[in-house]
């Protein structure tokens, strides 16, 4: 059982901008584990931070939580333009996860914003509540326990999917289905042509990619991540999930380009890397749970 007391120690840890970045992380994921109002709250709280890193992962693990109590400070983050856009799209994103249809009036005006990421990510919002809508069937649990900006497609042709994914006349939200298809089918080939899409699309799409093969850990999939990584000409959005899939997949070979990019000009870069390389830490110990302040504080 945990106390009131446990949660406002973790939740202080979050808030407090103080404390090394991955601690604040592991603190964030403990509290989105842990979930309920408590646990929102205390997320909600750190929207005023100084990091767009720390604030996207704050609206990421709102979504995942599902809790329609955090719907009213993720409109907010929406709204509020001084918000980066990362932090915005995010908080777009999270609307869609939670899943309640009284925000379709919401991101539908959103889908129109003057920030492309935001625009696209609050389409794709609306497409996955109509899709909701329409499709009375629960959506299938993902292998990754996640909840995605899109269905799977039913397609299990991994040249099929490839085709759609990289097809940029195809409507973003089918593209996003053949992303998360190719996820869940695994293996080389998805895998390859999964990153074969950090060649191709939107700032928001490449991220989407960058963040997918994160999930799939194949070191496969290095060589790529890390071109975009190391591309200053590339989105900082984009570069930023290409480090934290790399400190996931963390192989020897992921560890020199983190190490190198730690102290990259773009701020989002620079945290992203100290993240995966506390990830890449992780990864490579016997630490029970990378979301373990819980497990700190009760030991």
């Amino acid at each position: 059982m945990v106390t009131e007391e446990e949660v406002e120690v973790i939740g202080r840890t979050l808030v407090d901008a103080a404390q090394p970045l991955p601690a604040r992380f592991r603190a964030l994921f403990t509290l989105r584990n842990l979930g309920g109002r408590a646990a929102v709250d205390w997320i909600s709280r750190a929207f005023g931070d100084g990091s767009a890193l720390l604030k996207h992962e704050l609206a990421y693990c709102l979504g995942q939580m599902r809790d329609e109590a955090a719907i009213p400070v993720l409109i907010r983050v929406l709204e509020d333009t001084s918000q980066e856009p990362m932090v915005r799209h995010e908080a777009g994103e999270a609307l869609g996860a939670i899943g309640n249809p009284d925000v379709l009036d919401i991101l539908k005006f959103y889908s129109e914003d003057p920030v492309v990421e935001v625009a696209e990510t609050c389409h794709l919002a609306v497409r996955r509540l109509e899709w909701l809508q329409e499709n009375k069937q629960e959506l299938s649990t993902s292998p990754y326990l996640s909840v995605d900006p899109a269905p799977p497609s039913e397609e299990t042709d991994v040249a099929k999917l490839r085709q759609i994914l990289l097809d940029e006349s195809c409507p973003l939200f089918d593209r996003y289905r053949a992303m998360f298809a190719l996820r869940n089918l695994g293996g080389q080939a998805a895998v390859l042509a999964l990153a074969d899409g950090l060649r191709c699309g939107s700032a928001l799409f490449r991220h989407e990619i960058g963040y997918v093969l994160g999930q799939m850990q194949d070191e496969a999939c290095i060589p790529q991540l890390t071109a975009a990584l190391r591309s200053h000409s590339e989105s900082a959005m984009v570069r930023h999930e290409c480090a934290e899939a790399l400190g996931a997949i963390a192989r020897p070979a992921c560890l020199e380009t983190l190490r190198a990019f730690a102290s990259d000009e773009e701020r989002v870069v620079r945290e992203s890397c100290e993240v995966a390389l506390d990830m890449y830490e992780y990864e490579n110990s016997a630490q029970f749970q990378y979301a373990d302040a819980l497990c700190k504080l009760q030991a």
